[in-house]
């Protein structure tokens, strides 16, 4: 049996199937990417809920895997090398997995890298201002007097959809084949539809490319799963 113990957090989140890829997170926008990407590629894996409403992100088990103290991260019981490897960060981490299992990225040169293109974007423009943008929605920004804070994030929203949706303008998927840049993004742009409840204030109508993008992506059953997944406690 494999020997996790080498992984602090193993001690504080228990790994009862060491034999499996452990997963570290939460059913938000961020954290469902991993889920998602490890329900398409049927990689065993054991999922563990960290409660980030009690800064659980922020215990020194989870910080001694990812030291940036956000989830999701992960174990990977048989690394490259044969041996346990951790790996944190969304874009590393769907990299990572990809590679491991010769799936949702191209083994093509110029396809691939266009892919990590489309991948990159999300983690540094989607995610980012798509997350602001709900704080302003849905959290404390909501309550705000000045409201030209919550306005930048819905400018910069809105072109950043418009760059997706001129995308997937006669395309299926975000590259030519469905991809770990669909799966990046799936997440961020469902929350604007179901948890922010952006619709209207986006005029999400005016990206029609985008909206069938979602739908397609909505059809898988893995997407569905990985939605939900790691499930919150009752």
């Amino acid at each position: 049996m494999t020997d996790l113990s080498s992984f602090p957090i193993t001690q504080r989140w228990p790994a009862f199937y060491p034999d499996r890829l452990q997963l570290y997170a939460a059913p938000t926008p961020n954290g469902v990417k991993v889920s998602m990407m490890l329900e398409e590629t049927g990689l065993p894996y054991e999922p563990h809920f960290v409660d980030i409403s009690n800064n659980e992100s922020k215990d020194p088990a989870f910080v001694s895997l990812n030291p940036n103290g956000r989830i999701p991260a992960i174990i990977d019981p048989a690394g490259p090398d044969g041996q346990p490897i951790g790996v944190w960060e969304t874009g590393a981490i769907l990299v990572y997995l990809a590679d491991k299992t010769g799936q949702f990225i191209s083994t093509r040169p110029t396809q691939r890298y266009e892919t990590l293109a489309w991948v990159f974007f999300q983690v540094s423009g989607i995610g980012p201002t798509f997350g602001q943008l709900g704080f302003f929605l849905r959290f404390a920004g909501k309550d705000y007097e000045d409201k030209r804070p919550r306005q930048r994030f819905v400018d910069e929203s809105k072109r950043l959809l418009g760059v997706l949706d001129r995308r997937l303008e006669s395309r299926e998927w975000i590259v030519d084949d469905y991809s770990i840049a669909d799966i990046a993004t799936f997440g961020w742009v469902n929350a604007l539809l179901e948890f922010y409840a952006a619709g209207d204030i986006l005029g999400l109508s005016s990206y029609p490319n985008v909206l069938a993008w979602v739908g397609r992506g909505l059809a898988r059953p893995a997407i569905q799963r990985g939605l939900r997944i790691p499930a919150r406690p009752a």
